[in-house]
């Protein structure tokens, strides 16, 4: 073998590389360019939050950084897999997370502020099922509402009422643990399942209803713990009690509006700094960059999720089949909601849930699972074929 044919497949790979319908050209650059902005902007944030009291003052944010690495390879695996194999797996990968939510229902699961969602795994690492349900209830309810019923455009009665008996199940199992803010990012996520795909109306109503009945028994029974009803008092009044209930609400508040137009500089808020603000890397993080960033930054952090959602919505907008629309639509809106709901309560216009910000806030597991959602557009992203 001559040396010319020796280097042909090589060339050969070179050129199949760098053609414009490779896989690589077909990523979102733009949303994989925000999201890798927010991880960056989100590190700096945890370590400011952390420098102070964290083991060896890098212990956390090393960890942080471990896991958007290990987020980011997952992220690009699943944008290998075909779309339409997900669907195929999609049965599986429900019943994973399924399995994972009983498990912590026994004496495996530990209790982490207030909370029994967690699984220990030893050295300093956890998992929190309950992030990974999110991923594989859109799965399963995007295979169930994909198939129209014969004739029409429209799923099965059938399958409507199937996915909404999963989406209950899965609910009733975070709820118990108790989990108020991930089961309403839950309930966030079937509404938008069954809208986007196209059920009939009287489906809407009743499902309305049934979150009325339910909210209705919940405030009957009392079935909402005292930090659960503490944190709606802060919210319809934080001065209240400004230093009990309110306290968080009201500290927030302060943090942020201290930061003004350009914030205090990196390391420099004396909020953050004093730890003045419970939970500052995780649930809270916003009010770090409204202090130390200001208003130019939190206006910076949220335009940056806005491209995230947009180039989303993109994705769903040019999908070819109904199932990658489905996984697409519902992943925008989970991903809307869930930064809604985080901003909104470090700014009072939302009642405080622990819930994170997608790609900013330290985590492991609810950093998986951001990053394996973004997989998931980027798949059908790259599968799409437009005319």
């Amino acid at each position: 073998m001559t040396a010319r044919t020796h280097l042909r497949p090589r060339r050969a790979f070179a050129l199949k590389a760098v053609d414009a319908q490779s896989a690589l050209w077909r990523l979102d650059w733009v949303m994989l360019v925000a999201v890798a902005a927010l991880g960056v902007i989100g590190t700096l944030l945890v370590w400011s939050s952390t420098r102070t009291w964290a083991l060896g003052s890098t212990g956390l944010v090393k960890k942080h950084a471990l896991n958007l690495i290990i987020g980011a390879v997952m992220c690009g695996a699943v944008a290998m897999i075909d779309h339409r194999m997900l669907r195929a797996y999609a049965p599986m990968a429900y019943l994973v997370t399924v399995a994972g939510l009983v498990l912590v229902a026994t004496p495996v699961g530990t209790t982490v502020n207030g909370s029994h969602s967690w699984i220990m795994l030893g050295g300093g690492f956890a998992i929190q099922p309950s992030e990974f349900a999110k991923v594989g209830l859109i799965l399963m309810l995007s295979m169930l509402l994909a198939q129209p019923a014969e004739g029409t455009d429209r799923p099965r009665g059938l399958d409507v009422l199937f996915a909404l008996v999963l989406a209950a199940g899965t609910m009733g199992l975070v709820m118990l643990q108790p989990d108020l803010g991930t089961t309403l990012v839950l309930a966030v996520i079937t509404a938008a399942a069954l809208v986007i795909g196209g059920v009939q109306k009287r489906w809407i109503i009743l499902l309305t209803l049934s979150v009325v009945a339910a909210g209705v028994c919940v405030w009957v029974f009392d079935l909402l713990e005292p930090y659960q009803i503490a944190r709606f008092t802060a919210f319809l009044d934080p001065s209240v009690d400004p230093r009990g209930v309110g306290y968080n609400s009201t500290q927030s508040l302060i943090a942020i509006g201290s930061g003004e137009l350009f914030g205090k500089g990196l390391f420099m808020g004396g909020q953050t700094t004093g730890r003045f603000v419970p939970e500052q890397h995780t649930d809270f993080i916003f009010t770090v960059a409204g202090e130390e960033f200001g208003f130019l930054g939190s206006v910076t952090v949220v335009a940056l999720l806005g491209v995230v959602l947009m180039r989303g919505l993109h994705i769903a907008k040019q999908c070819e089949d109904r199932f990658g629309t489905l996984v697409a639509g519902t992943i925008v809106c989970w991903l809307a909601f869930q930064s809604f709901v985080n901003i909104g309560m470090t700014i009072g216009i939302m009642p405080i849930t622990g819930l994170p910000l997608p790609f900013v806030s330290y985590g492991g597991t609810s950093t998986f699972a951001n990053l394996i959602a973004v997989g998931m557009l980027q798949a059908i992203r790259i599968r799409e074929r437009p005319f």
